[in-house]
This record gives structure tokens, sequence and C-alpha cells, in this order.
């Protein structure tokens, strides 16, 4: 049996964003969106990335695709850190990661037609003839689901649905290997999530891509992830394989955000208790020392006010940063 290779490692990940300005133009103060996240995702597979709004999830994957400059930290692409390269040493590596926006419409020029947005990267990277775009175009079209005469129509001509269609292949324009999937299905309509779930599964298996799969609805996560790292306040807080965080969740953030995931069979969902978090989630700016989780967490000690707890592996790849582990 083949171990797989890691794709994408990242290490100690830090992406902090100034905020305030002193009188001589120093930075007061920084919200820590991302800070000191590791993760890898081996080539061929998913990782899933959840968490609440605000805790960081959007910023790490626009960092890993240097969107964001980071701040410190390392992301290693197939063996180059790529962390520290600037604009042209990136241009090789733009066609290798591709990013799929939450907002399928917001993402597309509104003045292009769908064949022109489609293309317009294998036009940058000079890629292709005229010809061998065109049917580079209507090949990506009919693989998500349209045909060649949607090409020559505009956004707004679409659904949200077929909107996202198109996000999606403009991001395969270029045969990316590791594709970002920045909430790419909750601006739709639920019958069309699953579709567009199935359609990312297929083309993972088709043409071999490593996903980053950033949602906050469980339960989607679960269907198309390997391994799901959960995120709270810029911090991964626990990463395990897909099918071992669901049974034995073990942060006790974890175990709150799985205890609200819709069960459909009304009487598992009637046993299933529902773990409530109180207090307000700490501010980026100024978190607190220790645990940030423990303002919100029945279980803090001490301890976690004292130390940050660091995130351990626990056998089988299952790790989580928790004092009680």
């Amino acid at each position: 049996m083949n171990e797989k290779k890691p794709l994408i490692e990242v290490k100690n990940l830090k992406k902090y964003f100034p905020v305030k300005k002193g009188l001589l133009g120093t930075h007061k103060s920084l919200v820590k969106a991302v800070d000191d996240v590791s993760f890898t995702i081996n080539k061929g597979e998913t990782l899933g990335l959840v968490g609440e709004s605000g805790c960081g999830k959007t910023t790490t994957g626009r960092t890993l695709i240097k969107l964001y400059e980071p701040t410190a930290g390392e992301i290693i692409y197939d063996g180059k850190d790529i962390a520290k390269l600037n604009h042209k040493e990136m241009i090789k590596y733009r066609r290798k990661m591709q990013m799929i926006f939450q907002d399928p419409y917001a993402s597309l020029n509104s003045r292009m037609t769908v064949g022109d947005i489609i293309g317009e990267a294998i036009d940058i990277h000079k890629l292709m003839n005229s010809k061998e775009k065109i049917e580079r175009v209507q090949y990506l079209l009919h693989k998500v689901g349209l045909n060649n005469d949607h090409a020559s129509r505009y956004p707004h001509e679409f659904s949200g649905g077929q909107r996202q269609r198109v996000g999606i292949a403009r991001a395969l324009a270029v045969q990316p290997d590791f594709i970002i999937c920045d909430e790419p299905i909750s601006a739709l309509d639920v019958s069309i999530q699953a579709q567009v779930v199935n359609m990312l599964e297929d083309l993972q298996q088709d043409m071999g891509l490593t996903y980053l799969f950033i949602a906050h609805d469980l339960s989607m996560v679960k269907h198309i992830s390997t391994k799901i790292g959960v995120m709270y306040l810029g911090k991964m807080v626990e990463v395990a394989n897909s099918n071992e965080l669901y049974k034995n969740p073990l942060h006790p953030y974890t175990q709150a955000l799985l205890s609200a995931v819709p069960i459909p069979d009304p009487e598992e969902a009637a046993a299933n208790k529902r773990i409530m978090l109180e207090g307000e989630i700490p501010s980026p700016i100024d978190p607190p020392k220790g645990c940030r989780f423990r303002g919100r967490c029945k279980y803090a000690t001490p301890a976690c006010a004292e130390m940050e707890p660091e995130l351990k592996d626990l056998g089988g790849g299952h790790m989580v940063a928790c004092h009680l582990y």
C-alpha cells in the first residue's frame, strides 16, 4: 500500500491585520485572524475546514493561495515553501492553485461573457491558441453541467447554481492540482447544494484534484472531506479523519458544533442533547491568554487561563488542543 504524499503542508501560519495607527504611523493593534495554524493535505484528498463565522477559515484559505501575504509561517506546496515568493515567482504556482469563491455573482465579471471568464486565465498563462481555448472552454462547460450556448451569455443571465458552476469551470481552466473551495455552496438553494458537492467529488476523482473545503455546514463537510479541521478564533483546535471526528469529537467546541447538526431520524434527534455555548466570542484583537475557548467552556480549569494548549496527536492522526487530554 503506497502512502499518499502531502501536497500542502502549512506550518505555523499567521495572518495579522493592522487596525489602528499611532501618531507616528506605527500600528497600535492587530487582528490575529490566523494565529499559528498548521495542517497537511495529501494529494487527492480533501481537508474540510469548519468553525463559526469570524474564526479565520476564509483568511486561512486566502493566505494559503497568497491573496493575502502571510505574516509568518511556511506554506509548502509539493515540497517548495511559497510563503516568501514574490509576485513574479508566484505566477507558475497560481496555475496550480485556484479558488472557488463563496459568492458566485460577485466573483464573476459582469461585463464579460462566460466564455471569456473561463478562458481569461488560459490567456494570462499563454497556455493555448484561440482554437484550443474555445475547445477547452466548451469541454469545461460540459464538465460542470452547462452547454456550448452558455459561453456567449453573461453572468446575470444565470441562476445562482449555474453561476457557481461557471466559477468552478473557471477554476479548472488552467488544470490546477489544488483548489480552495471557500464556502462554495452557502449562497445556493438547499436543493442545488448536494448537486454541486457531488459534482466537486466527481471532478476530484476524474482530475486527481486536492481540495481545501471551507464551510460551516458540518453534515456537508463530512460528506466530502477526508479529514476535518476545526478552527476557533484563529486557532486550530482539532483535526481528525472525517468519520473519527464525528464518532469521537474530543474538543468541547467540536462537541458543541456537532450537537447542532440536524439529525433526520426523529428518535435519534430527540436523544441527541444540544450543547449550548454561553458567553461571547472574544475579540481577535485582544484574545484571552491561555486557551481562547475557556470563557465559553464548562470544563475550564485554572490551567486553561495560564497556558495555551498545544495541538497534540493522540494517535491515528487525531489531534486536539485541549488541557483535558
